[in-house]
């Protein structure tokens, strides 16, 4: 689809708003030609080479030379320098927090991870912990890089336009200012440190999966969470959905089962209570392991472990039935845990309950990013204001890694 300007905007908008365009374009698929800007943009070829030759002014692009024809000399590939700007991105998962150090384009230049008691793990704790993390993964960065940005993912309800924590339930964390929390904190351990912005896990994943991953160039992508909760980003039209707050996608409190069990929610029956981590051990019998050793156990024949699964999927397949229907979806994304229930849905290509309609057009997936999807996700919504506007957020930002 090609982009248009904004209306009645001046050329000094125009300017900026293409120059990030561009800029999107080489961070999302790197090298590419001038001619598939020129396509993908809708932009002339000279309107290009102009903007091109800014954002190489400016250190964010360099030109690389191009496959070589049969004829003349090989065409030029502007490519995003990943070393020119990066940014940081946390995940809290529920029993530990993994952080990266993100080159522009997608390279990861560090990746740590920190363990914590999730009984233990208090707000404060959280902040001080990624605090530290931080320090190393900016001294394993490359020297001179701009650090524009930090994205957190948490597992919970979040208010995307101030970052508060309302509940994550698995961590008993309510109302929790997190971003103003993690905006302090980096004020008092770096000079000048760039914002923090906080997003649902599973919105993150979304995100993710579709920049780089198993949605790439689709319009309509469920991606699913599974850890001890169940959450659901959305992606409509080739964008996260707009809603009232911040709040769609908790599809774990979605009641399956009315007489379930009850749901630290305050509900009965929820969708994470049949098909979360928990429901997966508590059906194997096994409540003091992990995921893992059940489908570890299924492997070898466990015959308990096998119908344990068996009968997740089968709760999993209800819950997916009622998205389909209601969302008509082009993919789903099956994250953590999940996807390792599909070989035991009885049809692994789309859900068994939904309307025959809806599911003959919908694909379940595996992450392409493998369990760092939300952590990738941060990332890219840290790289936003770089994004829409690049030489306004390189003016503005000040933290530079020392060489």
């Amino acid at each position: 689809m090609v982009e248009g300007p904004p209306r009645a905007a001046t050329q000094d908008e125009i300017r900026r708003h293409n120059l990030a365009r561009i800029t999107r374009h080489l961070h999302s698929t790197g090298a590419i030609t001038r001619s598939d800007l020129v396509s993908l943009t809708g932009l002339n070829r000279s309107t290009v080479g102009t903007l091109v030759s800014e954002l190489a002014d400016a250190g964010l692009v360099r030109e690389i030379a191009g496959p070589t024809g049969a004829i003349g000399r090989p065409s030029l590939m502007p490519e995003p320098i990943a070393e020119s700007v990066v940014v940081m991105a946390f995940e809290i998962r529920v029993e530990q927090t993994v952080g990266a150090l993100i080159g522009l384009g997608g390279k990861v230049f560090q990746r740590t991870v920190a363990a914590h008691r999730r009984d233990r793990y208090r707000p404060a704790a959280a902040v001080k912990q990624i605090a530290s993390m931080a320090h190393g993964l900016l001294q394993a960065g490359p020297g001179g890089a701009i650090w524009v940005g930090t994205g957190v993912s948490v597992a919970g309800v979040i208010n995307r336009f101030s970052g508060l924590v309302r509940i994550a339930p698995n961590l008993e964390w309510r109302d929790i200012p997190v971003q103003e929390l993690l905006d302090r904190a980096m004020a008092e351990q770096f000079r000048d440190p760039p914002a923090t912005t906080v997003g649902n896990d599973a919105d993150l994943g979304a995100i993710a999966e579709v920049v780089r991953g198993a949605g790439r160039g689709r319009q309509s992508v469920l991606y699913l969470t599974g850890d001890v909760g169940i959450g659901c980003g959305i992606v409509h039209a080739g964008a996260g959905m707009v809603d009232a707050g911040g709040y769609s996608g908790e599809v774990g409190h979605m009641v399956v089962n009315p007489s379930g069990l009850a749901c630290h929610c305050g509900a009965r029956g929820c969708w994470e209570t049949e098909i979360g981590a928990d429901a997966i051990l508590r059906a194997a019998g096994m409540p003091d392991a992990d995921v893992r050793t059940v489908l570890a156990a299924a492997q070898d024949g466990d015959r308990r472990a096998v119908d344990a699964l068996r009968h997740v999927a089968g709760w999993l397949d209800i819950g997916l039935g009622n998205l389909v229907n209601i969302l008509n979806p082009e993919v789903i994304v099956l994250g953590g845990h999940l996807q390792h229930l599909r070989p035991y849905l009885a049809h692994g290509d789309g859900p068994s309950s939904a309307l025959f309609a809806a599911r003959e057009q919908v694909r379940l997936r595996l992450p392409e990013l493998g369990e760092d999807s939300t952590l990738i996700g941060a990332s890219e919504i840290a790289f936003d204001p770089l994004l829409g506007d690049p030489l306004g957020t390189l003016h503005r930002s000040r933290s530079r890694i020392a060489s």
